[in-house]
């Protein structure tokens, strides 16, 4: 938990991660993302859409509404199903979800004395209107699956898809689960990215498999050590009511290995119900045969806040006197950061800013020239940062700049022109 605690201090120092509503004592479970971490999970949505979305013909995007009508959670069962048991510690009153539980014990106070078990819904309730009546009841949505299955006709008349293909988004969800204290591992709202891939019923093993593979490969492009994971199917009482089989890819994070992403086959489950509750034929065609189905799904869902917690985890490093965080280049939140080797001379100040003006139109830079060059290196080390240019004497005489490699720390002179080609042949 040690390492924890170090990966937690880097995320406020260096603007990465703060608690949410700080200034009011915080809300438990709720986090901001400073300046940097910002960046990191933009940087995460972009890779995501473009590995998922945009090289892949067959995959379609979404934007749907975080509020849907409460029709649709009752029929996808998430109203009636979408539950985690829990009890509460009756010395502490610490809750805690019973399947979370490796003993008898109270993680918090070590009590042995456990209220009855009971089932509570992980749906926040919200009310649309001026006055909270029960028909205008709603939920914020607990996964983005839903708004895709309600799109699926959509697409099916405006894009005539063949199968397989899928449709994807990302954005918030909530979820008013019990949580543990372990940072954005789980919180009450967070980043998901996942898709729905329509298949027909006699693929879905193979389906998976590939899935599995991809998701996989995802998790590694993300500069994540590959002995860090492994995949862990779920019990049939883990199951969730619409899955037939699921499993997740589990990362070591200082606490043990927990779910980051995962593979699931919801069967015909949502469209079929969807299909009955709205009246609303859902059928696909077999262009070919012209036979009328309707198609099962394959589900790979991305925590994409998790995410930050796992690329923050496995990428810091200590380095003799220095803490290095070895983001792969594609996420970092800065690519470049440039400095004047003095800030009190303005001829370096000068150049310095206009080799900074030129890279940041084309690549994320950081303008450093607070404190020495040494410390200068610390704060970009923590952030991240791959690379840092250094305009010295010598630059005003041959327009050489210092190019210093964070995960090697050597040094390179380069011609002030040449800085943009350079930094892009490495990403």
């Amino acid at each position: 938990m040690d390492k924890l605690k170090e990966v937690v201090a880097l995320a406020k120092r260096r603007g990465f991660i703060f608690p949410g509503s700080e200034i009011y004592g915080g809300l438990a479970n709720t986090y901001d993302y400073g300046p940097l971490g910002a960046e990191l999970l933009k940087n995460l949505r972009v890779l995501w859409w473009d590995e998922f979305v945009t090289k892949r013909a067959e995959i379609y995007g979404l934007e749907t509404s975080v509020i849907m009508s409460p029709k649709v959670w009752q029929a996808s069962g998430h109203v009636g199903s979408f539950t985690d048991t829990v009890k509460e510690c009756k010395n502490c009153h610490q809750r805690a979800r019973v399947d979370q539980l490796t003993d008898d014990k109270c993680p918090n106070c070590g009590a042995s004395d456990w209220t009855e078990p009971k089932k509570f819904n992980l749906l926040f309730e919200t009310h649309i209107g001026i006055v909270p009546e029960s028909q205008s009841l709603a939920y914020l949505r607990g996964e983005t699956a839903q708004g895709s299955f309600t799109n699926f006709k959509n697409v099916l008349d405006t894009f005539s898809p063949k199968l397989p293909f899928g449709l994807a988004q990302m954005g918030k969800v909530f979820r008013n689960e019990v949580t543990s204290g372990q940072q954005v591992f789980r919180t009450l709202e967070f980043d998901l990215a996942e898709f729905e891939y329509f298949i027909g019923e006699k693929d879905w093993q193979n389906q998976f498999d590939f899935w599995k593979s991809e998701v996989e490969k995802f998790a590694v492009l993300l500069g994540v050590n590959k002995k860090n994971l492994r995949w862990r199917p779920h019990t049939k009482d883990e199951l969730s009511h619409y899955s037939k089989r699921t499993e997740d890819l589990e990362y070591q994070f200082p606490f043990g290995f927990k779910e980051w992403f995962a593979v699931a086959y919801r069967t015909d489950f949502d469209l079929k119900n969807h299909m009955e509750r709205s009246g609303v034929d859902l059928h696909y065609t077999d262009p070919d045969t012209g036979k009328k189905f309707i198609p099962h799904v394959i589900e790979p869902t991305f925590g994409l806040s998790r995410s930050l917690l796992v690329i923050l985890t496995d990428n810091i490093k200590k380095d003799k006197d220095r803490v290095v965080l070895k983001l792969t280049p594609k996420l970092a939140p800065y690519k470049v950061a440039v400095f004047p080797l003095l800030a009190n001379k303005a001829d370096l100040v000068k150049k310095a800013k206009k080799i900074f003006n030129n890279l940041k139109d084309e690549l994320s830079a950081s303008w450093d020239d607070n404190g020495n060059i040494g410390k200068r290196y610390y704060r970009q080390d923590e952030a991240g940062t791959p690379w840092c240019v250094t305009v010295d004497f010598d630059s005003l005489k041959d327009d050489t700049v210092t190019v210093r490699d964070r995960d090697t720390t050597k040094q390179t002179r380069i011609k002030a022109a040449d800085l943009l080609e350079y930094f892009q042949s490495k990403l």
